[in-house]
């Protein structure tokens, strides 16, 4: 008999020849049924000696069944016909020569057409298995191969249900033929080695070289509550919240653990620190206590019940019938989510490790009744897994977050990464040496620093102009009040108040002090918008003058934000462009050649980079790439300066910048400053750069009033005659592609505290008015072209 279709070490041929041994054995017995049962099974061998010869082709074991069914039937007593889930069978097969009636009735409500199919066996691992049989039954090596083997068959409700299936070899027997070849220990030494190794199975045992004569009784257990679990402990483990498919087949797991079709599977985080329920941020997982909320307080999303029951008990609560528990207490949300989303009944179960509440899982059915305080604790064999689930699930959160944190919020640039974990491994080595040891700080030695800024120039003045502007719309505000309400009640206080607004008024727009923003505003705080509340409530004539007032003011600042936002937004525009674009052309440049960059935002975007041997961990350096650094530098401020006045006619405010570049002639150490998480020169000498950097761009040209940098200008600022020269090619390369204006200014700067003998190159930069535009303009050429 040919074996579903495939090649099989064994020929089977089906035989009752092992019945037949024990029902002579019978004969014998003392008990008279038993003697008469097996005087006529044994009659039915004389008749039929095809039962224990052997049968292999399937229409003449078809043609036999009425026989076969009366040898088999004490096997299959019938008091346990509706208890007992077994079969008689051949290994691994689906031919069925005989069953009890639970198994038939299980196979009648999967479905018409509906055959079982072993689940977990593949075809390779099939023909292994009967391999297995030969070795244990023939040569006797305790070789253990086997593996559960499952039926999966749907139920009534269409909720698949798994069944273990438990064979019993009592009945066969191994026959060797002239084409099976003889094994030795070698040859099982060699099998054990090679599992996988299918080529190597057949070569011992080839194709139909073996006979396989009897048939084997399966037994079947209902498994699906065991297999269903480990089925969600695996899900747990493999979770990957990219997958759209896992909240299914999550939800089909407590469907066949619940045995209900319908139910569904929610989750809510807990937030301690806020005491708050939270949507788990992951594809698709649904939480019907928050409803259409992503966090709500545990209170306020909870009905009492429930929330004494995650609380104070840390147990379940079952709704059976949520309507009727909304009848009884109509005020409670929760409720009215559930009954809003089409939910009837409802288990919500705290998930908790050492006392703390980490989540709570929300079971759901569309049916009343349907989930109860009984079936819930089936609950008890699931929550453990899930709490480990959520642990596992937190921590990685936490991770991720500290990760995005690190990454965002702190200078560890990947170029110096490396080093960082060389420093950590060793911290961590030491603490499992138990050798007590400092995180060392990080020195990257011999690197050459580049320093460059492209600054609005006037912030300060238009921070000041926005913040008059404002001041002066709030003030003219309150005295409109104010003389309206003196048209109606004349009293002196209110023309001194009128008095001390056309005052302030005066002040700020004549020049703003440094103390008068905070002056006006504890006015306005302290005795005008007291009085404006006293106002309202007393005369509803001014109610509506209050509330054009009012209207005026930012609701959160509680002060008019009309220019200063403007002016805000527009270095937030600033800002965010032209650290865009520098993010993305140092992309290109750690291409070029690895390198230590970051950058930092204020009136302006400027930036740190330092190149050398220490920081690549190879030894690859040459100062060619720190001259190539260089002139990617200039590079890049002009195409920074470019994309500005691009953006600049779209912006709230006009502004202006300026763009300066340092040059240190010198190599320098750097150090990783741990209290600070920034690096920073390290040494006396080398902060003689640090000076330069905060200090060189406020500083004027020797002689003049005139600061040295200026809007429309490239300025590289050095000490050393030779970085002149150098500057000077890279400028003139520049002006061949057309980025500079062929005219070089040389300038002397005045002397900054410590700091002498400085110098700055000054070359116009040429724009386009757009991306692709092709002509060239000088800063004034340009600004007439935008003001046409």
């Amino acid at each position: 008999m040919r074996v579903l279709e495939q090649d099989f070490p064994l020929d089977i041929w089906i035989s009752f020849s092992k019945f037949f041994e024990q029902y002579r054995n019978f004969l014998n017995s003392d008990s008279v049924l038993l003697r008469e049962r097996a005087s006529h099974i044994l009659k039915l061998a004389e008749a039929y000696p095809e039962l224990d010869e052997g049968i292999k082709e399937e229409e003449n074991v078809l043609e036999l069944l009425p026989q076969i069914d009366m040898i088999l039937e004490d096997s299959f007593a019938q008091v346990l016909q509706q208890n007992e889930i077994k079969i008689a069978t051949i290994p691994f097969h689906n031919t069925v020569l005989k069953s009890t009636k639970r198994f038939q009735n299980i196979i009648a409500t999967a479905g018409e057409d509906f055959e079982p199919q072993i689940k977990n066996l593949d075809e390779d691992h099939y023909y292994i298995m009967g391999c297995s049989i030969i070795l244990n039954n023939y040569y006797g090596y305790k070789i253990d191969f086997r593996r559960p083997f499952f039926y999966d068959i749907p139920d009534a409700l269409g909720i698949m249900r798994h069944y273990r299936i438990m064979y019993n070899g009592d009945f066969i027997e191994i026959i060797k033929t002239d084409k099976a070849k003889e094994i030795t220990d070698a040859d099982v030494a060699e099998l054990l080695d090679n599992f996988d190794n299918i080529e190597i199975w057949k070569e011992k045992f080839p194709p139909s070289s073996w006979v396989f004569k009897g048939i084997v009784i399966a037994n079947m257990f209902d498994v699906t509550t065991d297999v269903s679990l480990s089925d969600f402990k695996t899900s747990l483990i493999k979770y990957d919240k990219t997958q759209g498919d896992f909240v299914g087949s999550f939800q089909d797991i407590f469907r066949s653990i619940f045995n209900l079709k319908e139910i569904k599977v929610g989750f809510s985080n807990y937030n301690h620190e806020d005491e708050v329920f939270e949507r788990v941020p992951f594809k698709n997982i649904d939480s019907y206590v928050l409803y259409d909320k992503f966090s709500d307080s545990c209170k306020s999303a909870l009905c009492k019940g429930t929330y004494y029951y995650m609380f104070e008990k840390s147990t379940y609560f079952a709704i059976s019938d949520v309507k009727k528990f909304q009848l009884s207490t109509p005020k409670e949300k929760m409720y009215k989510n559930l009954v809003a989303q089409g939910i009837n009944s409802a288990i919500i179960a705290p998930i908790k490790s050492e006392g703390k509440l980490l989540g709570i899982l929300e079971i759901v059915s569309p049916n009343v009744h349907e989930l109860n305080s009984i079936n819930a604790n089936k609950l008890q064999d699931v929550m453990p897994y899930l709490v480990d689930s959520v642990l596992r699930s937190k921590s990685k959160a936490e991770n991720e977050l500290e990760l995005v944190i690190q990454q965002e919020c702190t200078s560890i640039h990947p170029s110096v990464h490396w080093k960082f974990r060389q420093e950590a491994k060793r911290f961590m080595r030491a603490i499992v040496e138990e050798n007590p040891v400092s995180f060392r700080e990080v020195v990257f030695e011999d690197v050459y620093p580049l320093y460059g800024q492209i600054d609005i120039k006037g912030s300060s003045d238009a921070r000041n102009h926005a913040i008059q502007k404002d001041l002066v719309l709030q003030l003219r505000g309150i005295s409109k009040v104010i003389n309206r309400v003196i048209e109606m009640d004349p009293l002196p206080i209110y023309e001194q108040l009128k008095y001390r607004a056309n005052s302030y008024i005066s002040v700020v727009q004549e020049q703003l002090q440094v103390d008068s923003e905070q002056t006006i505003i504890n006015f306005i705080k302290k005795e005008i918008t007291p009085l404006f509340k006293h106002l309202k409530k007393k005369n509803s004539d001014l109610s509506d003058l209050i509330d054009e007032y009012d209207n005026l003011l930012d609701r959160s600042l509680k002060t008019v934000y009309k220019h200063r936002k403007a002016y805000d937004e527009s270095v937030m525009l600033i800002n965010k462009k032209m650290a865009s674009l520098l993010d993305q052309k140092q992309d290109e440049a750690q291409g070029m050649y690895p390198h230590y960059f970051e950058r930092f935002k204020s009136d302006g975007v400027e930036h740190n980079m330092y190149i050398g041997e220490s920081i690549t961990k190879q030894k690859s350096f040459n100062k060619i790439y720190l001259y190539n650094l260089r002139l990617w530098q200039l590079q890049v401020m002009c195409e920074m300066e470019n994309a500005y006045y691009q953006m600049q006619k779209d912006l709230p405010v006009a502004l202006d910048v300026a763009s300066m570049v340092l040059v240190f002639n010198t190599s320098l150490s750097v150090r990783f400053r741990m209290d600070e998480k920034r690096f920073d020169v390290d040494g006396t000498y080398n902060a003689r750069y640090e000076v330069v950097k905060k200090r060189v761009d406020k500083s004027k040209i020797k002689g003049t009033d005139q600061r040295v940098t200026e809007k429309g200008k490239l300025v590289v600022i050095y000490s050393q005659k030779t970085d002149e020269r150098e500057y000077i090619k890279y400028i003139n390369f520049l002006q061949s592609k057309n980025y500079l204006e062929d005219e070089i200014e040389i300038v002397e700067l005045d002397d900054l505290q410590g700091v002498t003998g400085l110098k700055a190159l000054r070359v116009n930069i040429l724009y386009h008015k757009k991306e692709n535009d092709k002509e060239y303009y000088t800063y004034e050429d340009l600004m007439k072209e935008i003001s046409k």
